[in-house]
């Protein structure tokens, strides 16, 4: 099997509360570590930072771009939405940095959930800032703190349709936005039966992948194998192997 590759994960950076102590946090729920680690990865917290992002991915083999909170409307040029979530200037600007510089540098890298968005609006895209209001219902994120679970057809052709295949019968989805327009180069991949995007990637990159619903949940690690088996790759070429 070889060495396993490092595979960063960003971070969330808010208060927590652990025993008798609540401050600030760089955290990640160990969901998204175990499945890494399971995918034959190592897994290295990335806490986000605009200062020594290539020396961070010096160190990285591939990169997951976690779920959270809300991106700032006015990245990409939005009035704010009353349902937006309040925002969280420095992740959004250390994980900007960090993903335009791993797509540069081709860096593998799975983008989940707000990971998803992210990477749409680094590629000049923007946002459905509720998505209840354009499909009418709230089946994305039916309960807050808990996954609803729904259908996603997949672009037969695709990367993502290399990896799990044309239907994937029970996504786990916790979201209340989606994309608007898509950003550049990019390439639609997946949809909910609403209709609603679900998947993006960049066809030039050599992984680029991104996904709205949350598939460290799930049992099916397929997208985590995918993801390390091409940061393993990336490994040996950087050491010359």
């Amino acid at each position: 099997m070889g060495e396993r590759p490092i595979i960063g994960i960003t971070s969330y950076a808010q208060p927590a509360r652990w025993g008798a102590w609540e401050l600030k946090a760089a955290l990640v729920p160990y969901d998204y570590v175990e499945s890494v680690e399971r995918a034959g990865g190592r897994a290295l917290v990335v806490p986000p930072s605009v200062d020594g992002v290539d020396e961070t991915l010096d160190v990285l083999d591939g990169v997951v771009f976690s779920g959270g909170i809300d991106i700032d409307p006015d990245t990409y040029g939005a009035d704010r939405d009353e349902m937006t979530d309040p925002a969280q200037a420095h992740r959004d600007a250390g994980e900007m940095a960090l993903l335009r510089r791993a797509l540069e540098r081709d860096v593998p890298t799975l983008a989940i959930c707000r990971g998803f968005q992210l990477l749409n609006v680094v590629r000049g895209g923007d946002l459905d800032q509720h998505l209840p209001d354009t499909v009418g219902h709230e089946g994305h994120r039916e309960v807050l703190g808990a996954f609803s679970e729904h259908a996603v057809e997949v672009k037969s052709g695709t990367r993502l349709s290399e990896i799990i295949g044309a239907r994937h019968d029970a996504v786990q989805s916790s979201h209340h936005q989606g994309v608007g327009s898509v950003g550049e180069g990019l390439v639609e991949t997946a949809w909910a039966e609403d209709g609603s995007l679900e998947g993006l990637e960049d066809p030039e990159r050599r992984f680029a992948v991104g996904v709205l619903w949350h598939p460290e949940m799930e049992e099916d690690k397929r997208l985590f194998e995918a993801l390390v088996a091409e940061a393993r790759r990336y490994r040996s070429e950087r050491k010359g192997n």
